[in-house]
């Protein structure tokens, strides 16, 4: 390696030591991609066009062993870490300015155990893949809502979907994990295996360890009843009020989001999204209520595979375009709550921009905030300001309306917010009363922070 290379190594890490990345591409069955380097630039571009920063190497692991000489590599030399699955946060926590990046897109392995219903899947699968794989077996998992997504940050957020209602969350899935710690070393977390991290693990994002593997539970179903209401945009306040009576009813079996787009004619509208995992033929009877109100000015509701179900909102979240968003978790969805989140769309700065209500209910609600680090039980909704705008001038005014109204929803939040979509808040909205016991575990697992582009929290200090 050039002298000048490694020199700019050096600068951009603060290494306290020299130490060759020829070594550690040796080492490797994947690859380093260096600065200069023809597909460097397509490496570190990322879900978010905001983002456009430049680390010092990345290694595209192949395989968990990479993954550890990746890591122990980042030890010796103090370069800063970071890690990237899908490379779909918004905030762009996978990528920073001369670190080195642990890249799993290249580990993509699922193995699904039809008996055992146990998929195991590595860190850089994502939700289309995944749920293609497993359906196969006529069984599923509750994943997230845009198939683009990786597994990895999804799992390790919490994981709200359309499935939360029978079978919870991403985490309340998870049975198991292969993790790679500060040290190197390669541990397999569940119950009964390192159980404060398989704990921390839940929700406690990418604090602990790079998960190169996860065992998820899966769940026999082979369609889903889903699709599509659509409403004039004049009718948002009457079609969200019937929409939360509605979400209030339902039973574990029927997931309801609802948002307020644009259409691709320019006229805004409100839909509502309907997701029913059980009989059809019950699917059918309890969703003629909701499709009659009205009535809609299209259905498109319809039996589909839930990989089907996992993409209808794809095309209004793409990759590419200039993002910033926030998830407020409500307490309710008051009159007032709908007419605030109403009016602000009214004056929308982008017509890319998308204003979600998620349902989280059932199973979800049914675990304990302190039975895995995810905290946020009670909440039954939560409102998701997804802004998007191709323009970099347009910046200031499309970031302004999201935090103003994200303030504005301020009187109907519980105070807490979803880890996977943190952007200007602080560990403890995210993690609640339960960050003192994370920090703990993290003192065990990593006490010198070397995970720490993330939403992070500092070790607790020794004992």
């Amino acid at each position: 390696m050039a002298v000048s290379r490694m020199q700019s190594v050096r600068a951009a890490g603060g290494a306290r030591e020299a130490a060759s990345l020829d070594e550690l591409r040796s080492r490797l069955r994947g690859s380093v991609v260096l600065p200069g380097e023809a597909d460097y630039d397509d490496a570190r571009r990322v879900f978010n066009a905001m983002i456009d920063r430049k680390p010092a190497a990345i290694a595209r692991c192949a395989r968990t062993e990479d993954v550890v000489e990746a890591v122990r590599f980042a030890r010796r030399t103090g370069l800063p870490l970071t890690v990237r699955g899908g490379g779909h946060g918004v905030a762009g926590n996978c990528v920073r300015d001369g670190a080195l990046m642990i890249d799993l897109s290249g580990m993509t392995s699922i193995e699904v155990d039809p008996v055992a219903r146990i998929a195991r899947v590595q860190g850089g699968v994502r939700l289309g893949q995944f749920i293609t794989t497993t359906e196969q077996y006529g069984l599923v998992s509750p994943t997230g809502t845009v198939s683009d997504t990786g597994i990895a940050g999804l799992t390790l957020g919490a994981g709200f979907g359309y499935l939360c209602g029978k079978f919870g969350l991403a985490i309340d899935n998870l049975v198991g994990a292969e993790v790679v710690t500060a040290e190197g070393q390669v541990l397999h977390a569940s119950v009964d295996s390192h159980p404060d991290l398989f704990w921390a693990l839940r929700g406690g994002s990418g604090n602990f360890g790079v998960v190169t593997r996860f065992d998820l539970a899966l769940h026999p179903v082979t369609q889903v009843l889903g699709g599509l209401l659509v409403y004039p945009f004049s009718r948002a306040r009457e079609v969200l009020r019937m929409y939360r009576n509605a979400a209030a009813a339902a039973p574990d079996e029927l997931t309801l989001y609802a948002a307020m787009l644009t259409g691709p004619d320019g006229h805004k509208v409100v839909g509502i999204v309907p997701c029913w995992c059980g009989p059809l033929d019950e699917g059918e009877r309890e969703l003629a209520p909701i499709r009659a109100f009205g009535p809609p000015v299209a259905d498109l509701v319809r039996p589909m595979p839930y990989s089907e179900m996992n993409t209808l909102v794809d095309a209004s979240a793409p990759p590419g375009l200039r993002d910033y968003w926030k998830q407020t978790l409500l307490r309710e969805l008051s009159d007032a709550a709908i007419e605030t989140f109403v009016d602000a769309f009214e004056h929308v700065p982008s017509g890319r921009t998308v204003v979600l209500i998620d349902h989280v209910h059932g199973a979800a609600h049914r675990v304990s905030p302190s039975a895995t680090a995810f905290p946020h039980r009670d909440a039954p909704h939560s409102l998701v300001l997804l802004s998007m705008w191709n323009d970099p001038a347009d910046d200031e005014r499309n970031i302004a309306w999201t935090r103003e109204l994200a303030a504005a929803a301020h009187p109907y939040a519980t105070g807490g917010v979803y880890v996977n979509e943190p952007l200007d808040e602080k560990p403890r909205s995210a993690f609640g009363e339960n960050t003192d016991r994370l920090a703990e575990i993290k003192r065990r697992y990593d006490p010198e922070n070397l995970f720490r582009s993330n939403l992070n929290f500092a070790p607790a200090p020794a004992p």
